[in-house]
């Protein structure tokens, strides 16, 4: 119970977006949102060191925002993305069943694996490199496990939708590395275009790319769009500012994200509005 319970903790800015136990009030606005005649570049890097942070033995969480018993006003969400954790979870333990709703759940494994279980009557586990995603939709129950015997350790990312409501659904995929060596790969999408990713409910995309040491790349970011990068591992830097592994980098009115890698990097990056 007690895992269930540290999990359904939620920061209050939208309450019906998720079925919340704990009742203490919090507030908030979005920090994602651009003060109005604000238009200058942003790359805000956040230190790993200053993320919201709870080990609970069998879950070392780190939190990019507001989430469970981490507050911090300044870092209640970015565009539409509203939770980035940073997760290791033990061997043999895991989440038991617990619900959600109007939410967009990606689940990006860095390495072990995730076995999920849902109230659709899906099941699959999902290992180092693939993608989970889940749109709670009207509402869902469910688990998620690492029946390894070794620690599994991901980024679980949550994306508001465009709407609310809508049955709920569950997908997974393999995504290669090798697939996306010096190049962004779209591994789940809203947007338009954007065909051979899991589909998501929200004007969003979640991408992925493998950089090698002293290799380039860009990302081309659209007016009013609101970015999210992460290093799973690497050193890289980004239009001119450097950043560790798993520091979170919130970025916006920016034409093009350029990235170098200092290190051979493994990059995931949030797109939404």
């Amino acid at each position: 119970m007690e895992t269930m319970i540290f999990h359904l903790r939620y920061f209050r800015n939208d309450p019906k977006a998720y079925f919340v136990l704990n009742t203490r009030a919090r507030s908030g606005t979005n920090a994602g949102k651009a003060a109005p005649g604000k238009d200058k570049a942003m790359i805000d890097i956040r230190k790993f060191d200053t993320l919201g942070h709870a080990n609970h033995g069998w879950l070392d969480a780190r939190h990019h925002f507001s989430f469970a018993d981490y507050y911090e006003p300044a870092r209640m969400g970015w565009g539409a993305l509203r939770v980035w954790n940073d997760d290791a979870i033990a061997a043999q333990s895991g989440f038991p069943a617990h619900p959600h709703r109007d939410m967009e759940i990606i689940t990006y494994v860095r390495s072990g694996a995730i076995s999920h279980r849902d109230s659709m009557g899906n099941a699959g586990r999902t290992a180092a490199g693939d993608v989970q995603v889940m749109s709670a939709g009207t509402g869902v129950m469910h688990s998620e496990f690492n029946l390894e015997d070794e620690e599994t350790t991901l980024f679980q990312i949550w994306i508001m939708p465009t709407q609310e409501g809508g049955n709920p659904g569950w997908g997974q995929r393999e995504f290669p590395k090798a697939d996306r060596s010096g190049r962004f790969v779209t591994l789940a999408s809203g947007i338009e275009g954007d065909d051979d990713a899991l589909p998501i409910r929200a004007d969003a995309r979640v991408a992925a790319a493998t950089v090698e040491a002293g290799e380039k790349l860009a990302y081309d970011l659209g007016p009013g769009r609101h970015a999210y990068l992460v290093a799973a591992k690497g050193r890289i830097r980004v239009n001119g500012q450097d950043a560790d592994p798993r520091d979170g980098i919130a970025i916006r009115d920016v034409g093009t994200i350029e990235v170098e890698a200092l290190d051979d990097a493994e990059l995931v990056l949030v797109d939404s509005l």
